[in-house]
Order: C-alpha cells, then structure tokens, then sequence
C-alpha cells in the first residue's frame, strides 16, 4: 500500500494534495485540527472542506484531528503505516505574520516545533519518504525591500538592469533583517527541513511560495490576499489597503500549479535538503491597486475600499518569486494559471458558496 500524509489536509494546499494524491489511487491520511478557526474564527474555519474530503474518497482519506505540536500523536499515525509511508506533504502552519505577534509561543510551538515533529517522525518511521515542506517568502524577512524599486502609476517594480528582474532567486540573504515572528518561525522551520536532508541526506525539500491561492481557501483580512479580496467584491464587505499607496506587488500562483510542482519533484527527488522559491513569477503578479481594480471589472460592482498609511511590519514591498532554479532542475514543469484567471475562477466557483450582494 502506498500512503501520502498530508498535514493540514483541509487548508487550500493540503486539500488540493489530498484530490490529488487520491485520485490518482494513494492512501491519504489527513491531518487537520482546524486551528485556522481558532487563529481566524468561524470564517477561516476549514471543516467544509474536510467533509467535503470525507465524502468524496471514502477509505482513500483517512482523516486525523491531531495537533502537530503533540509528537506521541504524530508518531501513533507514522506507526500504522511505517515504510509504506512515500511522501510526506507538511502544510499545517500558523500562516499569518499579524496573528503570530499576538501568541508568539503558539506560533513557534506550530511552525517550528510543529515542523521539527514531522521531521522526527519521519526519521523514525519512513526514512526513505520523500518530505515535501510549505515555506515562505516571509523566510527573506524585508530584505527584498532594499532592492531599487521603481515606483510607477499603479505598482513598485524593480530596476531593469538588476539581476531580479525575473524574480527573486534563492541566494537572497534571510540574515540582518526584520522576519516578522512568523517569518522567524517558519524560517526555523525551513532550515530544519534543510538540516535533515543534509544531515541524515534525505530527500526534503522546501518551496518558499508566493501568494498560493485558488477557489477552496477560506480566506480571510490576515491570511490568504486574493481569495479575501474575491470574496469582499463579491459580498460588497468593506476592503483595507495596508501602506505603500496599494502599489505593493504580490506575486500569485494557483494551488494546481503549486501541487504540480510537488508532484514532479516527488516524482525525481533530490536529496540534501533543496529549497525553491515558488510563485506566480514573472508572468503572474499583481499590485493591491491593480487587484482591486480587476476584482471591479469582473464582478461588475464599486468596492468599498479604505486606506490606512499603517504597514504590516516586515512586509514586502515588491515580491516576484525566480522560479528559474526549479525550471532548471525540472524543465517539465511550467505555470498554467496567471493571476486574472485565478481571480476569475474564484468567482466562479463561489457563487453559491458566497451571497453574492446584488
């Protein structure tokens, strides 16, 4: 029997992991707690979509509500299955950076901590699986704001002669910055995942994403910026911009391409601890202005948008992830979705979901 675990397996990445996976006739064993309701409450709950898991592959998901920080947990599950266990797909995380100032111990405790579980077990349990980690272009801290940004009429955008210009590629420093808390944890976390597949030379891996988004995220004002946005256009619910006169670029790639490229790497693994920068890049990226904007034009309403000159502390200014190292080591791999049609395709799938204000 072949088996996939996948933490946070009701969340907008591990849910597309489980469809994935399942369908294509694996064991999935979900493990999910639903603490995105208790960081963001009833609206950032994810039970819908564990149900919606439950009733669409029967045996082939198996659903867990366990708490990563409770190692003997975690272990009971990694027992069940041993060796038959190939792949381990780590999304469960306290993923917001303004939430991660209020409890910090809660934050470490789930991403750091959380993360060193899952490495531990899998040492124990299924050495030879293939460890899969969600990490985050938060890892960089606000280094990428001291690169020369070129302030134009609706977006930054970096200089043209710099070697950034693509994007920005893995060898940008993650020392003698401002991270966030979260930024801190999830950094602990990604050089823990690195330290065990150069330590014990197993085949982990860390993609540093972009903004991830797609239909099935329960975004909301803290977490998950183009479903959020989506969502309050299509509510008529009130939206704020937070600094940088809304012209701060994100980067946007849909969930499919995200799970795509976790695929291929499973499919040829690297050991030694390999991290890529993961993202909608060059060809999918979008400032707050120009998302407001195009959220306008497609759900055909004014949205009530507000201002306030209040940054989030460590944010990007400019975010375009390089994806030429990933490219380079898979050339097979490749964006589909830019970031209009994701943004059109949340509407779509939403309608019944969300009361769409008339």
């Amino acid at each position: 029997m072949s088996v996939v675990i996948v933490t946070g397996s009701a969340g907008l990445i591990g849910s597309e992991a489980v469809d994935f996976y399942a369908g294509l006739g694996y064991k999935v064993v979900g493990i999910d707690n639903n603490m995105r309701q208790t960081f963001f409450g009833e609206e950032g709950s994810t039970h819908w979509n564990r149900q919606r898991l439950e009733s669409s592959f029967g045996s082939k998901y198996e659903h867990h509500d366990v708490d990563i920080r409770d190692f003997d947990a975690i272990c009971k599950i990694f027992q069940i299955y041993g060796t038959d266990i190939e792949l381990i797909i780590h999304t469960a995380a306290q993923p917001s950076h303004d939430w991660a100032a209020r409890d910090p111990l809660m934050d470490f405790g789930i991403n750091a901590n959380g993360t060193l579980h899952m490495l531990e077990a899998t040492r124990q349990h299924c050495p030879e699986a293939v460890f899969i980690f969600t990490s985050t272009n938060k890892v960089y801290g606000d280094s990428p704001n001291r690169l020369p940004l070129v302030e134009r009429e609706t977006r930054y955008e970096i200089a043209e002669e710099h070697a950034y210009k693509d994007g920005i590629t893995e060898d940008l420093s993650v020392d003698q910055n401002m991270h966030s808390l979260f930024g801190a944890s999830k950094l602990s976390a990604d050089i823990l995942v690195q330290e065990y597949g150069r330590y014990f030379n197993f085949k982990t891996v860390c993609f540093r994403g972009g903004v991830l988004s797609g239909p099935r995220q329960s975004g909301v004002q803290l977490h998950g910026f183009i479903n959020y946005l989506m969502k309050c256009a299509m509510t008529s619910a009130p939206y704020t911009i937070f600094g940088y006169k809304g012209k701060q670029v994100r980067d946007v790639i849909h969930c499919n391409d995200v799970i795509a490229a976790f695929h291929t790497f499973f499919s040829n693994p690297r050991r030694g601890g390999e991290v890529y920068n993961l993202g909608g890049g060059p060809t999918s990226n979008i400032s707050m202005l120009e998302a407001i904007a195009f959220a306008e034009q497609i759900t055909d309403r004014k949205m009530e948008v507000t201002y306030t000159d209040e940054f989030r502390a460590g944010d990007h200014i400019w975010y375009v992830s390089g994806l030429t190292k990933f490219r380079t080591h898979y050339p097979e791999w490749n964006i589909r979705f830019d970031v209009k049609a994701i943004m059109e395709e949340i509407v779509q799938a939403n309608q019944a979901r969300w009361s769409v204000a008339k």
